[in-house]
C-alpha cells in the first residue's frame, strides 16, 4: 500500500508566517490566493518525499486518494517531472539513438534544430495538448520551410515523427502519461504519383547502354536493393549457386564521405535473383576475394552516386529512350516492386525484397499493383459449393 498523507499546517510556524503576509497584502488589494493549509505528502517510487498544498481538505483528500490509486497501479507520474522543457527530453531523446545510422541521426538533428526545438523547445512537456499539435502540422502544411520552399508531405511526416519520438520519449521516463502525438491528419504522401514502372524491355534496353555497368543497372532493377546496398555487396555474399544475394551493410555518404554502416530499419536479408541473371554475376566474383566489393568505380573502391549519374546513368537513360520519365537509380526499387507482383510474388516476397520493416509498408506503396483476386475467391467459393451440392444430391442452378 503506497504511503500517502495529509498534514495540517494550522500550528505551523511558516503557514502562520505566510497566512500574515497574506493577509497584510489582501489590506493592500493584492488577489492572490491564501497559502494552502492542507499538506498532502507522499514519497514517490524513488523514495524521495513529495508534497503538494491545497486551501481546502476536500481537495486535499481527493488528491490523497488518487495519488494513493496511482502509486499502488504503477501509474504515479511527478507532478513536477512534467515541467520540463521539451529541449532537455529531445536532447535526451537523441542521445539516446543507437540502432539509427549516423546518417540518420544527423536528419534527425537537423528537423530537430530546423523546426521542432524553435517551436517546443522552451514548452513545457506537460503543457502541450493535442490541439497544440494539430495547428503546429497545419503551419508546416501552410508554410514556407527554412529555404523558402513550402514543405512536402513527406519532409512534413518525418518533422512530426521526430516530435512524436520526443514526445513518447516523455511517455517512458514518466514526464507524461499520454503523448499528444497521434491520431492527426498528416499530408498525403506523393511519392507514389513519382514511381515509374519500367517493362522487362526498357529494364533491358536501359542496362545494354549503360555499359560496363549494365550488370549493376540489372542488379537494381530485378533486386529492388537501395544504392547505398547495391555499393555495399561483398563478393561472399553472393551466393549464386541459391541465386541469392545476401544484403547486410550499406553505404551512406555523410557530409561528402562514405561510411559503411547497418542496412536501413535493420532489415538484413536475402534478396532472390532470376536464373540467367545469377549467372551473368559469375564473372564478377571469379578468382576476387570474399571481402571485395561486387561493383566499383572505375577507378576502383565504392561507386559514388554523383559520378555514377553524371557520367553513366544519364547518358544510358536518355540512349535508352527513357528521358522523359525523370528515371532515377533508386526508382529501379519500383521497377523490380512491379515485376515482382506481375510475376505473381505476394506481399511478403515483396517486402523482404524491398527491405520494408512491415507488409503494411509495402501495401501503403505497392497495393495497387497487386492484381485484383475477388473473381478468383468467388471461384474457389463456387466449386467448394457446388461439390458439396453434388454429394448431397441437391439441385445445381443452371449458369
Amino acid at each position: 500500500m503506497a504511503r500517502v498523507w495529509i498534514e495540517d499546517r494550522e500550528t505551523h510556524a511558516d503557514y502562520q508566517l505566510s497566512m500574515e503576509k497574506w493577509q497584510v497584502a489582501k489590506r493592500q488589494g493584492s488577489k492572490r490566493q491564501p497559502p494552502g493549509r492542507w499538506r498532502v505528502r507522499w514519497y514517490g517510487p524513488d523514495n524521495k518525499g513529495k508534497a503538494l498544498t491545497f486551501q481546502k481538505l476536500p481537495q486535499a483528500e481527493a488528491e490523497v486518494h488518487a495519488l494513493t490509486t496511482k502509486l499502488d497501479k504503477g501509474s504515479y507520474r511527478d507532478p513536477k517531472s512534467g515541467k520540463a522543457a521539451v529541449k532537455v527530453v529531445a536532447e535526451e531523446w537523441h542521445g539516446s539513438l543507437r540502432k539509427q545510422g549516423r546518417r540518420t541521426r544527423d536528419d534527425y538533428r537537423e528537423l530537430l534544430d530546423l523546426y521542432v526545438l524553435p517551436k517546443w523547445g522552451d514548452w513545457q512537456t506537460a503543457a502541450i495538448q493535442w490541439a497544440d499539435v494539430d495547428r503546429w502540422v497545419t503551419e508546416l502544411c501552410n508554410t514556407p520551410g527554412k529555404r523558402g520552399t513550402p514543405l512536402g508531405p513527406d519532409r512534413i511526416k518525418k518533422t512530426y515523427y521526430v516530435l512524436s519520438s520526443v514526445m513518447k520519449h516523455a511517455v517512458k521516463t514518466h514526464r507524461i502519461a499520454a503523448s499528444p502525438c497521434h491520431e492527426h491528419d498528416l499530408p498525403r504522401s506523393d511519392d507514389q504519383d513519382d514511381h515509374v514502372y519500367l517493362t522487362h524491355d526498357q529494364l533491358e534496353s536501359l542496362a545494354g547502354h549503360a555499359g560496363r555497368y549494365a550488370t549493376f543497372v540489372r542488379t537494381l532493377g530485378y533486386t529492388g536493393i537501395r544504392w547505398g546496398e547495391a555499393i555495399a555487396i561483398k563478393v561472399g555474399r553472393t551466393q549464386l549457386g541459391d541465386r541469392r544475394i545476401r544484403i547486410l551493410q550499406a553505404y551512406s555518404d555523410i557530409d561528402g564521405h562514405l561510411e559503411l554502416g547497418p542496412v536501413k530499419n535493420h532489415e538484413k536479408r536475402s534478396v532472390p535473383l532470376p536464373r540467367s541473371f545469377a549467372e551473368e554475376l559469375r564473372p564478377l566474383t571469379l578468382g576476387r576475394a570474399r571481402d571485395a566489393l561486387l561493383f566499383t568505380a572505375p577507378e576502383g573502391g565504392p561507386m559514388r552516386y554523383p559520378n555514377f549519374r553524371r557520367r553513366d546513368w544519364d547518358v544510358a537513360v536518355k540512349a535508352a529512350g527513357l528521358g522523359d520519365l525523370n528515371l532515377t537509380p533508386h526508382k529501379l526499387r519500383h521497377t523490380a516492386a512491379s515485376l515482382a507482383i506481375a510475376a505473381g510474388a505476394d506481399v511478403k516476397v515483396v517486402q523482404t525484397m524491398l527491405g520494408h520493416k512491415s507488409a503494411a509498408m509495402t501495401l501503403d506503396v505497392y497495393g495497387h499493383l497487386f492484381p485484383d483476386r475477388l473473381d478468383e475467391v468467388a471461384d474457389a467459393m463456387d466449386a467448394g459449393r457446388t461439390a458439396a451440392l453434388l454429394r448431397l444430391g441437391a439441385p445445381i442452378a443452371a449458369t
